[in-house]
């Protein structure tokens, strides 16, 4: 027990202070290369943050449970929106740029209406798998191109810039950042991982049930990278970072995490998954873009309200999850 405790007290120490240690690398790295902030949390956080969830689901599909892979991905996606964002726009509000909400939430939306049409047969095949594979290069590809091309928009149409760059940084500097960047990414993944084995090995000894530990302290805990690393983002004023980070991450997760898994192995599931877990993910997307366009219409930030209303979301699904699983 006492070594279980350690495990969470030191996990959680070393989870912020690598967050620090990430965010700080991926700020300087951004405005070395001229990369926004969104972009960076779309390809660095998001990839960084879901990594894990890649490598749980290949292994799982390696060892003959791919539908393991696709509950990984989708209750990650849902984690992601109702309680990550939910929780980090409540602790510091957001700022939404327009080509958010106008590029970067429909095309999520529309990955997972690809996601949806994939699963109503109850299959994803080898082909799905392969065009999901595809989609992610497609969508990393476009974005990278997008993003730059409106970096250097935006250069040139500051006509009233000084001539010296805003973004002259030593080599040593942008090594230093790199090595932070690679290092903090590795201790937030690593220490959320001692923090979910602690939490697992006192819930066990508390008599607590699988499904309890697993619908509550593994959910949570497989997705403390990508919560700690927006907040810490969020509170920088690092907006564009934190929200990349949540799109980057299910975006991942839908195309990379599940084509994966199909690849390895085709993936079959009940209804049960379609009508209620893809359908949630889906009406939470659909909600998140709807509440980000308002705040742009109304110049206001993501803020406490939209927040609240994402927790209240997962509250509802945990305890309709719960629910059902205990029918």
């Amino acid at each position: 027990m006492g070594l279980a405790v350690f495990a969470i007290v030191a996990g959680l120490a070393v989870l912020v202070w690598s967050a620090d240690k990430f965010i700080d690398g991926a700020t300087v790295i951004a405005q070395k290369f001229n990369v926004p902030s969104f972009l960076i949390g779309v390809l660095i956080l998001g990839l960084g943050t879901s990594a894990p969830e890649m490598v749980v689901s290949a292994l799982a599909a390696l060892d003959g449970s791919p539908e393991l892979a696709l509950g990984n991905a989708y209750g990650s996606n849902i984690m992601n929106i109702a309680l990550i964002l939910g929780l980090t726009v409540l602790i510091s509000p957001v700022l939404v740029e327009r080509g958010v909400v106008k590029r970067d939430l429909p095309l999520l939306l529309i990955v997972t209406g690809v996601a949806a049409w994939q699963l109503y047969d109850g299959v994803v095949t080898l082909v799905d798998g392969v065009l999901l594979v595809l989609m992610l290069i497609g969508v990393l590809g476009m974005q990278i191109v997008l993003g730059k091309r409106e970096q250097v928009a935006a250069q040139l149409a500051d006509t009233t810039a000084t001539a010296e760059p805003a973004n002259e940084l030593s080599e040593a500097q942008v090594k230093s950042s790199t090595v932070s960047l690679v290092i903090g990414l590795l201790l937030l993944v690593i220490s959320s991982r001692a923090v979910v084995w602690g939490a697992i090995e006192l819930a066990t000894l508390w008599g607590l049930s699988e499904l309890i530990i697993g619908l509550t302290i593994v959910a949570v805990g497989t997705s403390l990278p990508e919560l700690v690393a927006s907040i810490t983002a969020a509170r920088r004023g690092e907006h564009g970072m934190a929200l990349g980070n949540i799109v980057g991450s299910n975006v991942f997760n839908t195309l990379g995490v599940v084509g994966l898994a199909a690849v390895i192995a085709p993936i079959s599931v009940s209804s049960a998954m379609f009508s209620r877990d893809v359908l949630v993910m889906a009406g939470l997307t659909l909600l998140l873009l709807g509440l980000c366009a308002v705040a742009v219409m109304t110049k206001r930030r993501f803020g406490r309200l939209s927040g609240s209303t994402l927790l209240l979301c997962f509250l509802g699904y945990t305890t309709w999850l719960i629910q059902s699983v205990s029918l």
